[in-house]
């Protein structure tokens, strides 16, 4: 009797396991011209809910019976892909990050709706669980039809600094080398993106060419298409992913790449009352996958990080000057 139960455990656990990895192969392989990708929304969000379906289905009723196995149970699998993933190398931290909550809230979906149908004691539990496993492969053809969703994005932060406009300025046009210990970007480093080193300006004014360097070989050419000196910049980014070395970020998430980009940034100083003045800055971003919805929400968090951590390092030297 122990002996089933054990065989039973491995095989909700190892079928669903496999069948993800397959379809992770299957996807990320390209066979298709095209029709099947890892970036898109067959697999990101359907995948998870036809493994979260069949880790149910393969599960014993008195099991299913209690909602916090129906919901829970699917995690398992899914961990189990992302640890494999990551020992590989199949998928960078990055990605993974952004993506598991969106995978373990579809796999709940499809353990939930899986036990529905085992409870109600109707022979249609395997052709339900059959369509939903098989839904991705149906959907990907038809979502690859439509093609990806461009759309543009714009992230927003300011800091307020107590110094002299002109000191501000100095500091906002060009940045000197940023001490490790002055990095605040808590979360893009978590997720191991490049942290910034500093930026070097030719001159103030339109036309001036601004070049931001961070770690890892990333490097942002910027222009300058409008200038008010001690008043506001704005200037065009680009990022040449061929340029970035392949172990810097993973593929999904490269900037520059063929899903995420930055397009511009603007500095704008505002004078306030008491000495104060608010440092404005915001930048525009685009994102071109079938999920922007949920893309972007994690989009703008990496750039909001980005842009506030610049500006800590803005107000502390021009405080402490």
């Amino acid at each position: 009797m122990q002996r089933n139960n054990t065989y039973t455990i491995l095989a909700v656990i190892l079928i669903p396991l496999l069948l993800v990895l397959l379809l992770r192969w299957f996807f990320g392989a390209d066979i298709f011209g095209g029709l099947f990708l890892v970036m898109s929304f067959s697999f990101v969000a359907l995948v998870p809910v036809g493994v979260g379906a069949l880790t149910i289905a393969l599960s014993e009723r008195e099991k299913v019976e209690r909602l916090s196995y129906r919901l829970m149970m699917p995690w398992v699998p899914i961990l189990a892909f992302f640890l494999i993933t990551l020992f590989f190398g199949i998928e960078g931290w990055a990605c993974w990050i952004m993506v598991l909550p969106l995978f373990m809230a579809c796999s709940s979906l499809g353990g939930y709706l899986a036990g529905r149908f085992k409870l109600r004691d109707k022979n249609d539990e395997k052709i339900f669980v059959s369509l939903i496993v098989l839904l991705p492969l149906l959907v990907a053809p038809l979502e690859q039809l439509i093609g990806r969703i461009p759309g543009q994005y714009k992230a927003y932060t300011y800091i307020d600094i107590k110094a002299q406009k002109e000191n501000i300025w100095k500091h906002v046009t060009r940045v000197s080398a940023i001490p490790e210990q002055q990095d605040k970007g808590w979360f893009t480093r978590f997720l191991g993106f490049p942290r910034p080193i500093k930026a070097e300006l030719d001159f103030e004014g339109v036309g001036g060419y601004r070049k931001a360097i961070f770690d890892k070989g990333l490097i942002f050419d910027e222009t300058v298409t409008a200038y008010e000196h001690q008043k506001s910049m704005r200037f065009t980014i680009k990022a040449d992913p061929c340029n970035i070395p392949s172990t810097t970020m993973d593929e999904h998430v490269v900037i520059g790449g063929k899903y995420f980009d930055v397009l511009d940034g603007t500095y704008e100083l505002e004078p306030l009352s008491g000495g104060i003045c608010r440092l404005h800055l915001y930048s525009h971003f685009k994102l071109a996958t079938s999920f922007n919805f949920y893309a972007s929400w994690w989009a703008s968090w990496i750039m909001k990080d980005i842009q506030q951590n610049i500006l800590q390092v803005i107000r502390h030297r021009a405080e402490g000057q």
